[in-house]
C-alpha cells in the first residue's frame, strides 16, 4: 500500500474535465470530477499473491499480470472495491477473477489475498473457462441483497451473467442473464436504480427493471426478478438505445459505465466509449477510450433527454495511455461516500485509478 498522503493534497489534484461546448448546460451531469493524481492508480499488479484454483488443479498468482474495471459500493462506512485481476497462465495469456479491497477513506485500499469469485468446478465453468469472469457492476436489491452482472468468457463467447451475495465474499452464481439467448454475445449490464442514502438500489419503473447494456451499441432489458432478463428486440433486431456519433469522441463503440441512477432530471448513465480517428475526434488517438453522460426519460428509459457532446474524463496520464490495452480510461465503479462522488476507473486495461468530485 502507498502511504498516506494528507488531505490538502487533494487541492494539487488535476481536473480530468474539459471545457464543454460554450452553449451546452451541463447541469444535469455528475461532475466536475478531478483526479486524484497524487495517489493514482490506487491498485496495482500484485505478484505476491496466489490463490489455488479449483479448475486448474495448482496455484497461480491471481492478480500479478493486471487490475483493472472495478465496481464498487458502501458498506459499513466503508468503500469496498471489486475488481477484474488476470494471472498470467494459460492458452489466453490469463484468466479473469474477481478481487475484493476495502477503504475507509475511499483512497487507500486493503485487498484480501484471495479472489471472492472466480471461475470453479460448477455449473457456470463450461461459460466461465478459461478466460474467466470479467468487469463486474453492483448494485443492491430491497431487502439489501447485492447483484452483480458480470461478463463469462470461454474464449469464444462473452456472456452477461448474474450472482448475488449477502457479504460480497459468499456469492451464488444465478447463470446466464439472457438465458433464452444462451449464443447471444453480451456484456456489461448497468441495472437503473434508485440512490437511498449512500445505497444504489435496483428500481422497477412500470413494474419492471430495466438495464442498459452492450458492447457497441447501447440495448435494453427488462427483467421481473433481477436474475433472469429479456433483451428488448425492435423486429428481428436488437434494439438500440443510442449508438455511436460521427465526428465525436464516443464514434466507434458505447458501453455502460457503473449503473444507472434516477434522478431529478431524468436517469442519468455514465458511458465509456471508444474513438475511431477517421470517423470520430481528430484531437484523441485512435482507439482512445473515454467517457461521457447521457440522459433518460425516468419513464421511458428508451428516450434519451441529453447526450454530453464531449467526454469528462480521457487519458492523460502515463498509466492511462501505456498498458495492455493503450489510451484507455474505462470507468466502472461509481460510489456517494463522505458527500461526494468517488468514481474508479481501469487505466489502459492495467492498473485501477480514481476520481472524485470537488
Amino acid at each position: 500500500m502507498k502511504h498516506l498522503v494528507p488531505f490538502f493534497a487533494l487541492l494539487l489534484f488535476a481536473t480530468c474535465t474539459p471545457k464543454a461546448d460554450h452553449e451546452e448546460n451541463t447541469s444535469w451531469q455528475l461532475g466536475p470530477f478531478v483526479k486524484t493524481d497524487s495517489l493514482n492508480p490506487v491498485l496495482e499488479p500484485l505478484a505476491r499473491t496466489t490463490f489455488y484454483c479449483p479448475v486448474r488443479k495448482d496455484t497461480v498468482r491471481w492478480e500479478e499480470k493486471d487490475v483493472f474495471n472495478p465496481s464498487a459500493v458502501v458498506r459499513d462506512g466503508k468503500v469496498y472495491l471489486l475488481y477484474r485481476a488476470e494471472d498470467t497462465v494459460g492458452k489466453h495469456a490469463g484468466t479473469s477473477r474477481l478481487g475484493l479491497a476495502v477503504s475507509e477513506d475511499g483512497l487507500h485500499f486493503e485487498r484480501m489475498a484471495e479472489p471472492v469469485f472466480y471461475p470453479d468446478e460448477d455449473s457456470m465453468k463450461i461459460y466461465e473457462w478459461e478466460g474467466g469472469v470479467e468487469d463486474p457492476r453492483l448494485i443492491e436489491d430491497e431487502n439489501g441483497r447485492y447483484i452483480l452482472t458480470y461478463t463469462s468468457y470461454d474464449g469464444n463467447l462473452a456472456r452477461l451473467c448474474v450472482a448475488s451475495s449477502p457479504d460480497l465474499i459468499h456469492w451464488t452464481k444465478h447463470g446466464l442473464a439472457f438465458k433464452d439467448h444462451p449464443e447471444l454475445w453480451s456484456k456489461s449490464g448497468a441495472i437503473i436504480t434508485t440512490q437511498q442514502q449512500d445505497q444504489f438500489v435496483a428500481t422497477k419503473i412500470n413494474n419492471r427493471y430495466y438495464m442498459y447494456w452492450g458492447d457497441t451499441d447501447i440495448f435494453l432489458a427488462t427483467s421481473d426478478n433481477l436474475v433472469d432478463w429479456s433483451p428488448e428486440y425492435d423486429g428481428d433486431e436488437l434494439f438500440k438505445v443510442f449508438s455511436p456519433r460521427l465526428g465525436k469522441f464516443d464514434s466507434d463503440l458505447v458501453e455502460p459505465g457503473p449503473h444507472a441512477m434516477i434522478q431529478e432530471d431524468g436517469i442519468l448513465l455514465i458511458y465509456n466509449s471508444r474513438n475511431k480517428r477517421d470517423k470520430g475526434d481528430q484531437l484523441l488517438p485512435d482507439g482512445n477510450y473515454a467517457a461521457g453522460q447521457i440522459l433518460f426519460n425516468k419513464e421511458n428509459p428508451a428516450e434519451v433527454l441529453k447526450r454530453s457532446s464531449t467526454y469528462f474524463i480521457t487519458p492523460d496520464k502515463d498509466y492511462e495511455i501505456t498498458g495492455q490495452v493503450n489510451n484507455v480510461c474505462f470507468v466502472e465503479g461509481l460510489v456517494h461516500f463522505k458527500n461526494r462522488w468517488f468514481l474508479y476507473y481501469g487505466t489502459a486495461d492495467s492498473k485501477i485509478a480514481v476520481t472524485v468530485t470537488e
